[in-house]
């Protein structure tokens, strides 16, 4: 018998134990294997019995072992939809904090800003070749191979070319107040 239920009749008890109870370890390991997120497994085990419970007693349960694993289907994504609108709630709350974080602020987006400009004019400021050839390797992404190919020129004078770009652009950026970046390891 289950706790805190109102007694059940003696035929009651034994249609429990031959058509109900039988399928307890088989309905742990679907639950187990269906719902792994899903912790108080023993809570959705109990509920489902009682519900095929109450099914009996206001009329018959034809399939008992599909009520069961259909009620306890149920009732473990009705428990997982509950925390996720739990979860939800506490994300929420989460960001409604005010916790500085490690994103630059005002100032600092528009600093950044004013010396993406300046670098901008930097490269604008290149000959046309010396920028084509920087923006392909710097920007682009591509080899020195790949432009030399693409660009009908040496390797080498892709390297030349690259050299001076950077050269000119650091001296650009010192002139106008700006440290220039790192030495980039591509």
């Amino acid at each position: 018998m289950l706790p805190f239920a109102e007694p059940t009749p003696p035929d009651m008890d034994l249609w429990y134990r031959e058509h109900v109870a039988v399928h307890e370890v088989a309905l742990r390991a679907y639950l187990r294997r269906a719902f792994p997120i899903v912790t108080d497994l023993d809570n959705v085990v109990q509920e489902t019995f009682a519900r095929v419970l109450q099914a009996r007693r206001s009329g018959s349960v034809e399939n008992v072992r599909g009520y069961l694993f259909t009620t306890a289907r149920h009732l473990a994504l009705a428990l997982m939809r509950r925390r996720e609108i739990i979860s939800i709630e506490s994300i929420a709350e989460i960001e409604a904090l005010a916790i500085s974080t490690d994103e630059p602020g005002v100032p600092e987006k528009v600093g950044l800003k004013l010396e993406l400009e300046i670098l901008t004019q930097a490269i604008q400021s290149l000959p046309e070749r010396c920028r084509e050839v920087l923006t392909l390797r710097k920007i682009t992404g591509l080899s020195q191979r790949e432009i030399a190919a693409q660009l009908g020129i040496a390797e080498h004078t892709v390297e030349v070319q690259v050299a001076n770009g950077m050269r000119r652009c650091a001296q650009y950026l010192r002139e106008h107040g700006v440290s220039p970046p790192r030495k980039d390891p591509r």
